[in-house]
């Protein structure tokens, strides 16, 4: 018997088993669904974006359903093996993940599908909670300063140098993204990072400049 007829044998007997048991399936599924509204709660009460993306949401709690039971049939017959394989490998998503925080919950259910349907009940468990402790820890603990963006107008195009020295006050890292000119006066935008953003407007009020505000962002949303 040569090495390839080996291979063969040892993938046939492997696949030997064709037949799926309805307690394991149902056992899966369960694990999976419950796992699953656990992803989902997570996601809804951690998730701090003014807009709340329930479709998202729904759509990483049903996915490791459908994935568990793909696994289940991958491990029972080498026909479906190939099949699904092929089957999937023509498939293409075109969906833009904005965030990429939304890329980890992706995974997260990819994870629960593949555990849950290799019946490794304690591995998606572990995971889960493990994933839950890190969401919570770099979610709510902020390290350093926080990213503000000041739009300020000045009544006088002379305002510059203090305006600038007041963000000085209380902020080293700041940057001037533009400055735009008018017959009465000066918009300034300003980028900076600073602790407290009461310290800001405290020196902004002391200054006669006509109006401002500070905005804060994370990223790429504007909070």
């Amino acid at each position: 018997m040569g090495y390839i007829d080996i291979i063969i044998d040892t993938f046939r007997r492997a696949f030997a088993e064709s037949g799926i048991a309805v307690v394991t399936v149902l056992t899966v599924l369960i694990m999976t669904a419950l796992l699953s509204l656990y992803e989902y709660a997570v996601y809804r009460n951690i998730s701090h974006r003014a807009f709340y993306n329930r479709m998202f949401n729904i759509c990483i709690a049903v996915m490791p359903s459908l994935i568990a039971t793909i696994i289940l049939c991958l491990q029972s017959n080498i026909v479906i093996t190939l099949g699904t394989i092929g089957a999937l490998a023509i498939l293409r998503f075109r969906t833009a993940v904005k965030d990429p925080v939304d890329m980890l919950y992706l995974l997260w259910s990819v994870h629960i599908g593949i555990t849950c349907g290799t019946q490794l009940y304690v591995v998606a468990i572990l995971t889960s909670a493990a994933v839950t402790v890190l969401l919570l820890v770099f979610t709510n603990v902020q390290i350093g300063k926080k990213p503000f963006v000041a739009v300020i107008r000045s009544a006088s195009r002379d305002q510059e140098e203090e305006i600038l020295n007041a963000v000085k006050s209380v902020t080293k890292a700041y940057r001037v993204k533009s400055r735009n000119y008018t017959k009465t006066g000066t918009d300034y935008v300003i980028e900076l990072s600073v602790k407290n953003p009461a310290d800001l407007t405290a020196k902004l009020n002391a200054l006669n400049i006509e109006k401002y505000s500070v905005i804060e962002y994370d990223s790429e949303d504007i909070i």
